[in-house]
């Protein structure tokens, strides 16, 4: 199995079990519109897939590390050479200086990963300008370059048909038919007020989308899609579903160690959603 190289809020690491024993029996290709850290793909390990999201920064390094990880690994070398608190902020600061357009697409994967490994409890989050505004995590030992993970993913995606996209989800699975298998892991729904983790792009996912997904949902569905969906166990996600035709809600439990709030780290109550 080859493993994530980031870390994602909201990540699937920790339901991987309850979510491999939902899976359907059998599947052409995979489809993953929301791609995150892709640890339900990379568990998976199709032979045929498309993976998409809309964050531009996770386009890039996934299709740079498949075309270039050597490139990555060797622009990674030189942050964990500098790894401090003064030189993180730096790096931070290029999406506002106009350094970041400026680099290759390696040198963004880098500064993604980099970032990724070395914020505040791993979180990647940006304001309304696209800017991350994360701190730095004052971590007691300097970044370490995960070499053997970075190529593993680079051989993986260079062993199978794997298309990598950078767009509305709902344009990543225009081509998906019967039998195809589509996983929807979208930013949740918030279970307070405060808790919104929404904003991994500058666009923000709100009501609206939450509505469009679940439409797209039963849209798939009646075209003989199979789809699995997670949210946050809360009421507004089964208001969303509880009418839906098909739709089979399972309750889990999932481990978050991602939130500024150490008190709300722990287990949570999510949802899988399942057509089949």
């Amino acid at each position: 199995m080859v493993q994530p190289i980031i870390k994602w809020a909201g990540g699937k690491r920790q339901l991987l079990p309850e979510m491999h024993n939902l899976l359907p029996e059998k599947f052409n290709t995979y489809f993953e519109p929301f791609a995150g850290g892709l640890a339900l793909f990379l568990s998976l390990t199709p032979e045929k897939s498309v993976v998409n999201d809309l964050n531009y920064e996770l386009y890039n390094l996934y299709s740079t590390v498949k075309n270039d990880a050597e490139g990555v690994i060797d622009a990674l070398h030189k942050h964990s050479a500098k790894d401090t608190k003064e030189y993180y902020l730096d790096i931070r600061a290029t999406d506002r200086d106009g350094r970041l357009e400026k680099m290759s697409d390696a040198e963004r994967a880098a500064r993604f990963i980099y970032m990724n490994k070395t914020s505040f409890n791993g979180l990647w989050r940006v304001n309304r300008k696209n800017q991350n505004n994360v701190p730095y995590a004052n971590h007691k030992n300097k970044y370490k370059v995960d070499e053997e993970g970075i190529r593993e993913l680079h051989n993986y995606l260079n062993e199978v048909d794997t298309t990598i996209l950078n767009g509305d989800y709902s344009d990543a699975v225009a081509t998906a038919v019967k039998d195809d298998f589509v996983y929807f892991d979208p930013p949740y729904i918030p279970v307070t007020e405060t808790s919104n983790f929404a904003n991994y792009t500058a666009d923000g996912f709100g009501w609206d989308e939450q509505v469009r997904l679940r439409d797209l949902f039963v849209e798939l569905t009646n075209r003989g899609v199979k789809v699995m969906y997670s949210n946050a166990d809360v009421p507004l996600v089964h208001t969303l579903f509880d009418d839906v035709e098909g739709a089979n809600i399972h309750s889990v439990q999932a481990t978050r160690m991602i939130n500024s709030n150490a008190a709300k780290r722990g287990k949570v109550g999510e949802v899988l959603i399942t057509n089949y």
